[in-house]
């Protein structure tokens, strides 16, 4: 099945927070959208580093946007910075950007390269307008403690009312996922790493969820 058809992405601003794949969801899912012929820009509201081999805008104004756009239906925009050779937020406001693609993919949350993620009251940055936020988890953290799977694993540790070295399971994913109820719809990545456990956790879940694996093209399991 398609990326956009199992997720669910309808046009306009979709933000992405969680761990263990945003980046990569975000590349993929752009590509599938590009190649149906539809607008796309990549971008974030914290920071992410420039997606490889794609049209990069740090420009601010529309008119740089523009050009990028006739030229490619997939780019990347933020604002760099130097110090760490990532981007942050584009210039122009969201609202604004929505007005130029179809589509608006947005990194809005930071894991640390961690599968899980517990948010400070400042977490996740979703933009205000975006219609949807999906959530990535990543299938790596089952069997992990959680001091090794979950960025502030002291929070995420509370949030399930465990021990920070007690094994993941879904039943603990699906309890903080429940708690902080800051998604639309949750996709659980990296799911050929523990296929019984990912599909355990879909049917947790109250939203609508998937499992698959984005580096293996997009394999549902």
């Amino acid at each position: 099945m398609e990326l956009e058809k199992l997720l669910e992405i309808s046009p306009g601003i979709t933000a992405v927070i969680g761990g263990g794949g945003k980046t990569t969801l975000l590349r993929v899912l752009g590509e599938e959208l590009a190649e149906k012929g539809h607008s796309v820009l990549l971008c974030t509201t914290t920071k992410i580093f420039p997606f490889y081999g794609l049209p990069l805008v740090t420009e601010p104004g529309e008119n740089a946007l523009r050009a990028a756009g006739d030229g490619s239906r997939l780019i990347c925009a933020g604002t760099p910075e130097p110090e760490t050779g990532k981007l942050t937020a584009p210039s122009l406001p969201m609202g604004r950007l929505t007005a130029l693609f179809d589509y608006v993919l947005v990194e809005a949350d930071g894991s640390a390269h961690c599968p899980l993620k517990a948010h400070a009251p400042h977490e996740p940055v979703i933009p205000p307008e975006a219609g949807q936020t999906l959530c990535v988890v990543g299938a790596s953290c089952f069997g992990r403690p959680i001091r090794e799977a979950a960025h502030r694993p002291e929070l995420y540790a509370k949030l399930a009312e465990a021990e920070l070295d007690m094994p993941v399971t879904p039943e603990l994913v699906a309890r903080v996922l429940e708690r902080e109820n800051l998604h639309d719809r949750v996709f659980i990545n990296q799911a050929e790493l523990a296929p019984t456990e990912a599909a355990r956790l879909v049917s947790l879940l109250k939203c609508s969820a998937a499992a698959g694996a984005l580096k293996e093209g997009v394999r549902i399991c």
